[in-house]
């Protein structure tokens, strides 16, 4: 048995090295692979720093070509306009010296105003000045400074490891805000990755059957808030990577919120048989009640049975316990996840067409003729849109007429320590009606449907808002309700 064990343990380890081996060989080909990238990399942005040379190069030399044009012309134009005095003064010239051998005053009056017209002779208003100089000196550069700069090029340093500040991070309203901050500043940060996964441990991430991590790229604050989330899970790990223009660097250390919600499905096991039942979906189904005693017995037969989808010692399973299903006019599905502590809050959208449907909670084993809100053992709301519409609170067979519209979502929330269920409207938050009580057993939530169907929404926190209302209420003397009790 020794050496059995021994040579098990050798085999395993064995094994293991097989495993490293592999990963090792995996790794440097990952290297070979990842170095040329990088070297393809490394050629494209020297291309593209030698395409912006080459660009800037030809925009210079043609602002020297297109300098040099304009002085040569500017030049030119002066040349012409000095050939053309310098001809003309030769012909004055000519003429003047030819005035000058007259000897016969009568011809010498002839040529008239001769001194005038050289005079004005067109080479005395010459500028003997070029208008333009040869030097291009002003079109020079100096890539000193450029060349120090090329110089010190290195390879992008990898961003360092965000740090997520936990104290600044908020957990409320199925979202949840995340914040961090960088060790030192670092200018060329470009974005940050998020990546998150929801888990049951509390602590560091396991990597044993871990869920896989959500990411979400691109975020360019130092602050993400994750929406739309259902709390299915106790926790939440979540962790930061910066990333500059070509690099990633290392995560931040995980982080650990608490995401507790309750979760609950509808126990399809026990709700009445003219009820069609899908996880958190109830619908009133009038064949239902067709071969209920073949069904019925079917269903007794197998109540000991335990569920494919749970063993028989989950928390669920033993929340059902073993009853009948509902009959007769409780058309009634329960939950099947118990509050036996805490605070709790969950919602249910009924559809337009139900004529009548209850929420509220129970204990746990109510007959299976009970309806909600006609014992001492259950709280509920009651909604009847047959003929005329009412909406009253019951409890213990007594109901009260709730003189409010009927909102299209209702939130329930239970405080089973306080002694409190209280209903709002889900979309504004405004208290509908509260129960003050005692429980002393384990509560399950209920749902009451006739012609319609009724949609539960679970794994939600205690909004904000409620939180608010609650801390108000208590606060008031007299808000009583009278239909409270103490059981």
């Amino acid at each position: 048995e020794t050496l059995q064990r021994i040579v098990s343990t050798l085999v395993s380890k064995n094994d293991e090295i097989h495993n490293f081996i592999d990963m090792l060989n995996h790794t440097i080909s990952n290297v070979q692979v990842n170095s040329s990238n990088a070297i393809s990399e490394l050629d494209e942005e020297f291309d593209g720093l030698y395409s912006v040379l080459h660009e800037m190069k030809g925009s210079m030399a043609n602002t020297i070509q297109q300098e040099e044009a304009r002085k040569i012309q500017a030049l030119q134009d002066q040349l012409s306009q000095c050939s053309h005095a310098l001809e003309s003064s030769e012909e004055l010239l000519e003429l003047a010296v030819q005035s000058l051998d007259i000897k016969n005053p009568e011809k010498l009056l002839e040529v008239e105003n001769i001194d005038q017209i050289v005079t004005v002779a067109s080479a005395f208003r010459l500028s003997l000045k070029p208008k333009v100089s040869d030097s291009m000196a002003h079109l020079m550069v100096d890539f000193a400074l450029e060349k120090r700069m090329l110089q010190a090029v290195k390879f992008l340093p990898v961003p360092k490891a965000p740090e997520i500040d936990v104290a600044a991070c908020l957990v409320a309203d199925n979202c949840i805000t995340v914040s961090w901050r960088m060790p030192e500043e670092d200018s060329r940060i470009d974005h940050f990755v998020l990546e998150y996964r929801k888990t049951n441990f509390d602590g560091l991430p396991r990597l044993k059957g871990e869920q896989h991590w959500e990411l979400i790229d691109y975020i360019k604050a130092t602050q993400y808030t994750l929406s739309g989330l259902k709390f299915d899970t106790k926790y939440m790990n979540l962790r930061v990577q910066a990333c500059n223009k070509a690099v990633a660097g290392e995560y931040s250390d995980p982080v650990t919120l608490e995401t507790k919600a309750f979760v609950f499905s509808l126990d399809s096991t026990s709700s009445h048989l003219n009820l069609k039942v899908e996880d958190t979906y109830v619908e009133w189904d009038p064949t239902g009640g067709k071969g209920q005693e073949k069904i019925k017995g079917k269903e007794n037969k197998n109540s000991n049975a335990a569920s494919p989808k749970r063993g028989t010692n989950s928390p669920r399973a033993s929340a059902r316990g073993s009853r009948d299903r509902f009959a007769g006019e409780s058309y009634t599905v329960l939950g099947d996840t118990a509050v036996e502590s805490g605070q709790h809050y969950w919602e249910v959208r009924a559809q337009k067409d139900c004529k009548s449907y209850s929420v509220g909670v129970t204990y746990r084993n109510p007959g299976k003729f009970d309806q909600l809100g006609k014992t001492n053992s259950s709280w509920c709301i009651h909604i009847n849109n047959w003929l005329q519409t009412t909406f009253s609170a019951k409890h213990n067979n007594k109901a009260k007429t709730l003189d409010i519209p009927v909102p299209d979502r209702i939130g329930v929330y239970c405080d089973f320590d306080g002694g409190q269920l209280s209903f709002y409207n889900a979309n504004s938050k405004a208290l509908l009606h509260t129960f003050r009580t005692k429980f002393t057993q384990p509560l399950l939530p209920g749902f009451m449907i006739w012609c319609g169907g009724l949609t539960v929404s679970t794994g939600l926190q205690v909004p904000s808002a409620v939180k608010t209302l609650q801390k108000s209420e208590n606060g008031l003397s007299g808000s009583t309700s009278s239909l409270n009790n103490v059981a």
